[in-house]
């Protein structure tokens, strides 16, 4: 599993988040809300530090990471994040991997 952050979507975290070079961010799954893979659970994000990382990506000096223990949410498909211009945030999509 892989994730790909958009240019936009990593500025938005950037600014709004606060978040700088060295520093970790977390999607992490969280009971309620609706995502298209897994009904009844969505994403959450948080400034964290790391336990077991599952996947990551490092962008301008951050970590994106998912712990080992929240793998389960992707059903085998990457999380891709890019930045929604209409409603002026991160758009969350999962799709399985290239090489499948």
């Amino acid at each position: 599993m892989n994730i790909h952050i958009s240019d936009e979507a990593v500025k938005w975290y950037q600014q709004e988040m606060n978040i700088v070079s060295g520093d970790f961010f977390r999607f992490f799954v969280r009971y309620g809300g609706n995502s298209t893979i897994q009904k009844g659970f969505s994403l959450g994000v948080v400034k964290d530090q790391p336990e077991q990382i599952g996947a990551k990506t490092e962008r301008d000096g951050i970590t994106f990471f998912i712990e080992e223990s929240d793998i389960w949410y992707f059903d085998q498909n990457d999380l891709v994040i890019d930045f929604d211009k209409e409603k002026g945030e991160p758009a969350f999509d999962y799709k399985k991997p290239a090489d499948e």
